[in-house]
């Protein structure tokens, strides 16, 4: 279904991508500072997940759409920015709290999900990216996903990785309520700085 030559200098661009910080590692990070390990590797999973959905949806030539309508970018970007600054606050309350409670697993991962589909960049940079690698002669759809998963997979073990290192960390930090609060703060200030950044990203480029 794909040239294997094709498959092959595909998955060390993909692998540069995923080391690439960005947006998904800070999450993690942010995620692993203030609930540890689990929750860092759950929040790297509901990233692969939300970009799996992207990589469909672009494959199936819907993000034809937010091109088409310049709008449906912006609802979906300040849906994302909303989230974040939920999540900033929450982290900062947690932080300053008698028992900070972890987040859990359960709940990492849906956090990850929901910041991975509210960033409209994500598919408009799968449109950009995988059709380089796509022979148009082959199953379209069936090529995204495969790249797709090759990029999915790379980031949740990179991601989780530095989601890991940080929730050692924090682990080593959780008995200070000194220090709890101030992984609170920095987990509350990653999270907010996603969302400005989020909300000052240009549609084009």
């Amino acid at each position: 279904m794909i040239d294997p030559l094709i498959l092959l200098a595909f998955i060390p661009a993909a692998l540069a991508l995923n080391f690439t910080p960005g947006a998904d590692m800070m999450f993690c990070l942010g995620q692993g500072l203030r609930s540890g390990p689990r929750a860092a590797l759950a929040a790297s999973a509901g990233i692969s997940a939300g970009a799996l959905v992207h990589v469909t949806i672009a494959g199936l030539g819907l993000g034809a759409a937010i091109n088409a309508l310049p709008w449906l970018f912006d609802v979906i970007r300040w849906v994302g920015v909303g989230y974040l600054l939920y999540l900033a606050i929450g982290a900062i309350r947690a932080g300053t709290a008698k028992a900070p409670s972890p987040v859990a697993p359960r709940r990492a991962f849906r956090s990850g999900f929901i910041v991975n589909l509210t960033n409209p960049k994500v598919i408009l940079f799968v449109l950009a990216f995988i059709p380089q690698f796509v022979d148009p002669a082959r199953p379209v759809l069936a090529q995204f996903l495969i790249f797709g998963a090759v990029l999915a997979v790379g980031g949740f073990f990179i991601n989780g990785a530095v989601g890991i290192f940080a929730g050692g960390a924090g682990k080593r930090l959780a008995g200070s309520g000194r220090a709890q609060a101030w992984l609170g703060r920095i987990s509350g200030a990653i999270f907010a700085a996603l969302a400005l950044r989020l909300a000052f990203l240009e549609r084009a480029g």
